[in-house]
C-alpha cells in the first residue's frame, strides 16, 4: 500500500486550540475573534483544515465563557463548517487534553494540534504533517531561524549555530496512541507545546518544513501583515 493510500485510510482529526480559561470578555476582543478580511481569524484557521485534502474531523477548544459568543459569530457569518466545540482548560496542556477526550482511544488515528491564531497554514503543510505522523509517529512543523541567535547565561551571551536552530510552529501532528499516552502525564511547566509533552515520554520528534508565512497572530500589526499575504495569494 502506498503512503498516500495508507494515509487516506487512517481517520484524522485536528484540535484547534483557542486560548485558556483565564481569558475573560473585556473591552479588547481576543485575537482569535479579530476580523481578517471580514472573517474572524479562527474561522480562517478552521477553513484551512476543512479545505485541505486530509479533511480531518474538527475539534475547537474554546474557553466556555466564549461559547455563546462563538455560536453568535457563526450565525452572523453563516459559518456552517462541521466542528465539535469543547471547553478550554487552565493551561494549553489541559485544553489539548479536553480536545483529546473527544477522540476514541480504540481508534487508531492521526491528530493535529493547531494554534487558533495561525490562519495561513497551507494545505501542503497540513498534509505533510499528517504524512510524517503516519510514517514516523509524529510530524512537527518548524522553520530554520533566519536570524543570528545568542543564548544568555548568567550575564554572558553565547552565539549558537543558526543552522541548528528551528522555530517551531503548528500543526504538530501525532499518532493517537503516542499523543494520548503523553497526555496521561502530570502537567509540568516545562511543557511549552505538544512536541515537548510527547518528547517527555522518550519519543523522538520529527520536524516537517513549515513556512515563514505561517504566522501566529500575536500583535495587532500581525493582522495587517496576514491580510497583505492573503491578498498576494489571491
Amino acid at each position: 500500500m502506498s503512503h498516500t493510500s495508507q494515509l487516506t485510510s487512517i481517520p484524522k482529526y485536528a484540535i484547534i486550540v483557542a486560548g485558556g480559561s483565564g481569558t475573560r470578555m473585556g473591552a479588547v476582543v481576543p485575537k482569535q475573534f479579530l476580523l481578517l478580511n471580514g472573517l474572524p481569524v479562527l474561522m480562517h484557521t478552521l477553513l484551512a483544515f476543512y479545505n485541505s485534502p486530509s479533511k480531518p474531523g474538527l475539534i475547537l477548544v474554546l474557553p466556555t465563557a466564549y461559547h455563546e459568543y462563538w455560536v453568535e459569530l457563526c450565525k452572523k457569518h453563516h459559518f456552517e463548517i462541521p466542528h465539535q466545540l469543547v471547553g478550554g482548560g487552565e493551561t494549553r496542556f489541559h485544553s489539548v487534553k479536553n480536545g483529546l477526550d473527544l477522540i476514541s482511544s480504540d481508534e487508531k488515528s492521526l491528530i493535529a494540534i493547531q494554534d487558533a491564531v495561525r490562519p495561513l497554514t497551507n494545505a501542503q503543510i497540513i498534509d505533510e504533517a499528517y504524512q510524517s505522523a503516519a510514517v514516523h509517529g509524529n510530524g512537527v512543523v518548524a522553520v530554520k531561524s533566519r536570524d543570528s541567535i545568542r543564548q544568555l547565561k548568567t550575564d554572558t551571551s553565547v552565539a549558537l549555530t543558526r543552522d541548528e536552530i528551528y522555530l517551531v510552529q503548528t500543526p504538530q501532528t501525532f499518532q493517537s496512541a503516542q499523543l494520548k499516552k503523553a497526555y496521561e502525564q502530570e502537567y509540568n511547566s516545562s511543557f511549552t507545546d505538544d512536541a515537548s509533552v510527547v518528547e517527555a515520554t522518550g519519543v523522538n520528534i520529527h520536524l516537517v518544513n513549515g513556512s515563514y508565512q505561517n504566522i501566529k497572530i500575536t500583535f495587532p500589526e500581525d493582522i495587517a501583515i496576514v491580510e497583505l499575504l492573503m491578498r498576494q495569494a489571491d
